[in-house]
């Protein structure tokens, strides 16, 4: 009597912790498919570059050339200038002389 007792309560405890192993699973799998949802979704150039280059005194050549960065990196800085570090590949795109291409 007293072994069944124990050999139910140890099943029951496995059970428990089984499900609560699977949920635990179930959990960081549907956040790990949100975090690549998020990764892959193409943000707004037009109003990022509009952001980037309001104070531009060549706003056309600033849009034209933020747009183009955008497109290629999906990230623009926050701000009107500097912040570089917060897109690395927009930081690190260059023109043909070497000069940056990105504002």
């Amino acid at each position: 009597m007293g072994l069944s007792k124990l050999l139910l309560a140890s099943l029951l405890v496995s059970l428990l912790l089984l499900h609560n192993l699977v949920h635990a699973h179930q959990t960081v799998q549907g956040s790990i498919t949100q975090h690549q949802a998020s990764l892959n979704q193409q943000i707004d150039c037009k109003s990022g570059c509009s952001e980037r280059c309001r104070l531009s005194s060549r706003p056309r050549l600033c849009q034209r050339a933020c747009g183009s960065c955008c497109q290629r990196c999906n990230c623009v800085p926050p701000g009107t200038a500097g912040n570089q570090q917060m897109c690395p590949c927009y930081a690190n795109l260059t023109t043909h002389g070497g000069k940056r291409k990105c504002p």
